[in-house]
Parts: C-alpha cells; sequence; structure tokens
C-alpha cells in the first residue's frame, strides 16, 4: 500500500474514545470524517436507550473550557530535537531517563503517541496561582476572533472574551483552569489503567482543581485529598492565618485496577513486638481475647487443658470461638501472663510488610519546605527555589503509587528536579530500575526577582559555554544542575559502599577458605556487582523542542511536485535529524530508543521497529535496489513500512519506490506500506 501522509506540522493527541466510536459506529460519522451526534442518538433509540443531551447539569464551568477542549486536541506547533552533545556522552550513551526542555503541553502532545498507557505515575507540582508566584496565563497560539467562533462553536462576544484573557497574561480562575485542563487532559492517556496521579495544590486552587480533576479523570476515580504539613513554624507575618500545610490530589486511572502501596514500618512500630518466652515463631505483642462489640448469645466462658479459665470483661465479647482458642492454645499461640490474664500472640511476621497510607503527611516523616530548602541547597547553592519539595515527599508518594521496580515516572512541572532526584535515591536503596521523565520550561530567570539562580545559572553557562554568546539564565539549567548533582552523589554513595565491600573481602580472602566464607565472598561480589549496575540509573538524555520552520504548513493533498511553497534546501544535517527524532516518536518509538543506521549503497537510511527512514536527498535506482535485496538477504531486516520525506526525494525516485515496493515479491513474503511523508 502507498499513501501520503501530513505529519510534521499535524501531530496530535490520539482521541481513542473517537477511535471507538468510529469502530462501532461508522455509520454515524459523514464524508468529511465528523461524528454525526442525531445518527449516534437515533441508532441508541432503536436499542431503547437514552442519551441525554440536557444542558444543565452539575460540573465545571468557566470562562475558556471550550477553548481549553482545543488546545488538548490542536496540534503541535513544534519539533523534537536531541542534545547530541550531552546525549552521546559514554555515561549519558544508554540512559533510559529523560529531561526534555520545552511548553509541557507541546511536549506531552508529542509523548502522546509513544508513551500512550506507559506512565504508571505522574506527580506534579503546578503553578499555585497565589498572585505572588508568578503565574500568568501566556498562549503563544494565535486566533482571531473569527476563527475561534468557527474552532468551537462560540459567538463573537464570548470568543473576544476568552482572546481577552489567553492573550493579555492574565492570572484569573479562568485562565488558570484554561492553562492546567489540556495538560491534565493529555497526562491522563499516558497512563496506564493502574496508573496513578498526584498532583500538589494549596487553599487558592484546590477547590477548581478537585472539580476540574473530577471532569478529566472522573469522579468515581478520586482516592483522596492527601494533607501534607509542611511547616512546623508559624508566620507572626500573615495577615489572618498562618497556613502550615498544602494539598495533595490523588487519582487513579481506573480505581478498578488500584492497588495502593504501604509504607515503611517504623522502628517504633516494630518496638512493641518482644520474645519474652522465647517462641520459636518470633517476636509478638499481645493481642486481646476480647472485642468491644458482639452477641450476648455467643458468651461463654472456657476452661483450659492447663487448667485457666477464661471469660470476657463485663461488657466485652468473644473475639473468637471455643473451638478457635482452643486451636489457639494447641499452636501454642496463647499467652498466660502472671496475673491471670490470657492474650493471644500476633506475631511480626504475621503483620503486613508496611503501614496503611494516612490522608496527613506529618513533615517529621515526610520532610518540610524548610527541609527541602537545605536539601537543595547542600547540592547547589542557598535562595534558588522557594519551597522546592521534599525528596522524602516524593518518595512517600511513589510508595503508595504501588510501582514495579521498572515503572515510568512522570513530571511535567519539573521545577528544582526533586522528583528525578527522589526516584534515583530509591533505585540506589532498593535496587529497583525505575525511570523518569522530566519536563521543564525555559523559563527565563528574572535577575530583580531572583538574583541567586540568575548568578548561579550565569556562572554555569560561563563554566560550560564553549559560544561567544551565552543563553540568557533559564529555569530549566538549574533542574538539569540538580539531578546531575544528584546523580553524583549518589554515585559517589555506590563507590563508598563498595570500597567498604572491597575491604571485607580483601579481610576474607586472608581466612581459611570454608564454605561459609566463599559463600559470603559470593555474596559480596554479587552487591559489587549491583552497585556498579546501580549507578548506570543515574543519568539522563536531554531533548529540547523546537518551532517548525516557517512556511511549513501546506495542506498535503494539494501538494505536488511543481509547488514551491517550502524551501527544502534550507534544511541542515540538525534540521533533518529534529525530523526524525520527532518522527519516530509519533510512530511509537521511545525517545531513549536508538534508531539503526543503515548504509543503502552509499545512501543513509535509518531503521527501527520495523519501519525505514528515507530523510536524505539524491535516493537513487542503486539505492533502491539495496534496499530491495538487504530485505531479502538480512535476516534482521524485516520493514513493514518504508517512510519517505517528500521533499528530499524527488518525484520519480517516489514513484519508483512506490512501483517497486508494491510489486516486488521478496522472499520473506513480507507486506511492505510506502509512505511518502511531509
Amino acid at each position: 500500500m502507498s499513501e501520503e501522509q501530513k505529519i510534521t506540522n499535524n501531530i496530535k493527541v490520539p482521541n481513542k474514545d473517537l477511535e471507538a466510536l468510529r469502530l462501532h459506529f461508522p455509520h454515524c460519522f459523514d464524508k468529511d470524517g465528523k461524528f454525526d451526534i442525531a445518527k449516534f442518538q437515533q441508532q441508541l433509540n432503536t436499542q431503547h436507550l437514552e442519551l441525554t443531551t440536557e444542558k444543565e447539569s452539575y460540573g465545571l464551568d468557566w470562562l475558556g473550557k471550550s477553548y481549553a477542549r482545543l488546545l488538548a486536541s490542536d496540534p503541535a506547533t513544534t519539533l523534537l530535537r536531541a542534545d547530541e552533545t550531552h546525549n552521546s556522552q559514554l555515561n549519558t550513551k544508554n540512559a533510559e531517563n529523560l529531561l526534555i526542555k520545552g511548553d509541557n503541553l507541546e511536549v506531552l502532545k508529542h509523548l502522546a503517541n509513544a508513551y500512550y498507557e506507559k506512565v504508571k505515575m505522574i506527580y506534579i507540582d503546578p503553578p499555585y496561582n497565589t498572585g505572588s508566584d508568578g503565574f500568568v496565563y501566556n498562549d503563544t497560539r494565535k486566533f482571531t476572533a473569527k476563527e475561534l467562533q468557527n474552532l468551537i462553536g462560540i459567538d463573537a462576544e464570548r470568543a473576544k472574551r476568552i482572546l481577552d484573557f489567553t492573550q493579555s497574561k492574565s492570572n484569573s480562575h479562568s485562565a488558570w483552569l484554561t492553562f492546567m485542563y489540556p495538560r491534565l487532559y493529555i497526562a491522563k492517556q499516558l497512563l496506564k489503567d493502574d496508573g496513578v496521579i498526584f498532583v500538589s495544590i494549596d487553599d487558592n486552587e484546590v477547590a477548581q482543581l478537585r472539580l476540574l480533576m473530577d471532569e478529566v479523570f472522573g469522579e468515581e476515580n478520586f482516592v483522596a485529598e492527601l494533607i501534607w504539613h509542611n511547616k512546623y513554624t508559624t508566620s507572626n507575618d500573615a495577615k489572618f492565618v498562618s497556613t502550615q500545610h498544602e494539598y495533595i490530589l490523588f487519582y487513579a486511572k481506573s480505581i478498578n485496577d488500584l492497588t495502593v502501596g504501604l509504607l515503611d514500618r517504623t522502628d517504633e512500630m516494630n518496638a512493641a513486638y518482644k520474645n519474652p518466652d522465647n517462641d520459636p515463631k518470633g517476636e509478638w505483642k499481645a493481642t486481646p481475647l476480647h472485642a468491644k462489640s458482639g452477641s450476648t448469645g455467643n458468651l461463654y466462658t472456657i476452661v483450659f487443658p492447663n487448667g485457666k479459665m477464661w471469660t470476657p470483661p463485663q461488657g466485652r465479647y468473644p473475639r473468637y470461638s471455643k473451638t478457635r482458642l482452643l486451636e489457639l492454645y494447641e499452636s501454642g499461640e496463647l499467652y498466660f501472663n502472671k496475673n491471670g490474664g490470657i492474650d493471644k500472640k500476633t506475631y511480626l511476621n504475621e503483620v503486613k510488610q508496611g503501614k496503611t497510607v494516612g490522608s496527613y503527611f506529618s513533615f517529621k516523616d515526610v520532610g518540610s519546605t524548610h527541609q527541602s530548602n537545605e536539601e537543595l541547597a547542600s547540592l547547589i547553592s542557598k535562595g534558588i527555589f522557594d519551597n522546592p519539595k521534599p525528596t522524602d515527599l516524593i518518595k512517600t508518594i511513589v510508595k503508595i503509587s504501588n510501582l514495579d521496580f521498572t515503572d515510568l515516572i512522570l513530571d511535567f512541572f519539573a521545577g528544582s528536579g526533586t522528583t528525578a532526584d527522589a526516584v534515583m535515591q530509591l533505585n540506589a536503596a532498593d535496587g529497583g530500575n525505575r525511570k523518569f521523565i522530566l519536563v521543564q520550561l525555559p523559563e527565563a530567570i528574572d535577575p530583580k526577582k531572583n538574583k541567586a539562580a540568575y548568578d548561579f545559572v550565569n556562572e554555569l553557562n560561563t563554566k560550560n559555554s564553549t559560544l561567544k554568546t551565552q543563553e540568557p539564565p533559564t529555569i530549566f539549567e538549574i533542574t538539569k544542575e540538580r539531578i546531575k548533582r544528584a546523580a553524583l552523589k549518589i554515585n559517589t554513595e555506590l563507590d563508598e559502599k563498595t570500597k567498604n565491600l572491597e575491604l571485607k573481602i580483601k579481610e576474607l580472602n586472608a581466612q581459611l577458605p570454608t564454605e561459609e566464607v566463599s559463600e559470603e565472598l559470593k555474596n559480596l561480589q554479587e552487591q559489587i556487582t549491583q552497585n556498579s549496575k546501580l549507578k548506570t540509573n543515574n543519568s539522563f538524555k536531554i531533548f529540547e523542542t523546537i518551532p517548525i520552520w516557517e512556511d511549513y504548513d501546506f495542506e498535503a493533498e494539494q501538494f505536488d511536485g511543481s509547488q514551491t511553497l517550502f524551501d527544502a534546501g534550507k534544511l541542515t544535517e540538525e534540521d533533518i535529524k529534529a525530523l526524525l527524532v520527532t518522527w519516530k516518536t509519533y510512530d511509537g518509538m521511545y525517545l531513549t530508543q536508538e534508531l539503526e543506521i543503515v548504509d543503502l549503497g552509499g545512501y543513509t537510511a535509518f531503521y527501527g521497529q520495523r519501519k525505514l527512514y528515507l530523510l536524505h536527498k539524491n535516493f537513487t535506482t542503486e539505492n533502491l535496489k539495496a534496499v530491495l535485496e538487504k530485505i531479502d538477504t538480512d535476516k534482521t531486516f524485516n520493514p513493514t513500512s518504508i517512510i519517505a520525506f517528500g521533499y528530499h526525494l524527488e518525484s520519480k525516485s517516489l514513484r519508483e519506490l512506490s512501483e517497486n515496493i508494491k510489486q516486488y515479491a521478496n522472499k520473506k513474503k513480507i507486506d511492505i506500506d510506502f509512505i511518502t511523508r511531509y
């Protein structure tokens, strides 16, 4: 099959709901692909089902809601480009973590295909819209009132009001909701069925966010509104009340698939378990045989074989039947104390290997804003960020999320990079290989508002830059540097552990070679190997969004070889690489997946997941022969799609490719699609 695709400036979030409707109700779509709600309602009526179209219902509405929905489905206006200098370093070449620079709405749209239902946990700490946190709605998309009317079906007056706040740097509730909705909508598409999302917020927008999350994720998927006691002192300069907490809204992708993880048991919890009678089953604590509630018909007195008698205290009821109590006696699970009391032993090895999470997070357990400031200062410097989140808070959230050791975590308001630091710390502690994707806008730092951050990045740029002109300081550079330094700190600690293990090995080698010594040496060597492996987890690749080239806006179906709407001759090798990264991600490949470079008789092509990309100029008949020969002779080369960049291959070459691919009976009998892409 041969087809032509206009992809580069038409990358959208896949609408799986619409695809399901198209699959089951194809006759409800017109020739232009638009869904006909009247036909759909008629279909439901034949099955005696009612479709409610009442406009009045409980929910959240705001000025700009229809515009926010448009932004969620609007095509991306950027390409993805790799930071080749960073990504080609020895320690980052095989990295599976990602740091992406760009507007997170654009980045989410690019990730929507490759990472669809691949993320287990999302944590975000978006702007709180306090009035002093710097949040303003900043929209780069430019619509006229007339265009907006046609796109989202509103009247002229409403279109004008929406444009007024989207183009005037508003920080109203409507502006904040319009900003958050499309990001949350796309984020949901990235979550696995058993995935979860946590959103930090304070009093300014918690009410609006709760309703917005109900709308995007479904009210039935609400899990909890967690309260984080983040400050242990009050502020005397507070206008009315000194706020000492924030909220973290916790939602599941699907509540039916949710499993909440347990938190670590504390030493204080375990201290209640003793073994005063040297019970071979281990440490235990006493549990009463009676309960507060029960039936008077179940009251009884029992005499045990050792002559001891038990009856429940006045107003209490037996927790167990007589038969069960005798079974506990025979198995040694009852304790007869000196005062004549009788209790059941609850063994430490029987209890859950953790504790159930509560809705209240104390700073004693997960850290405070003061501690997080100190934590960041120890890695970077003081005063760089206002109240970043502590790593203990994020590690707690990861544990609640019940992640497997290889699960993927997303944070698209990366800020100081706490999420990456926390994930790397957890992996180093338990041997996991969880992966992270962080997204951060290259937001300019105002030296008047944050001189410490401005000077810090300036110093970094001066030290690292080989260019005569430096980029202006941005938040992204702080995010990047924090993750690098956190990784270095963790790897240094792993190296220290390895040195101690090597000293133990040296001591054991000096002893007689017994079986126990050999086993211990083996265990120590395995730990050293594990530490070395864990260090490789603490690296990341960097990508960034760049604008699609000027004038790259033709309609593919109207294009022919005589048109020169876009000058492909101005594209550099770097541009071609960005196009390749963008296309492969659109085609479902992870950003961390490297494509294989394929030599086709002197022509360089790229291959991955059974897709062959032809992006360079000067593709000849000889190169075509090399493609067909490689398909027949190379066992590892089995393309089901050949994708050619329409601007760089001449129309003659495109026709020749299309016809030969369609007609050629390859020895492997592979059905190959030929796609001309723009």
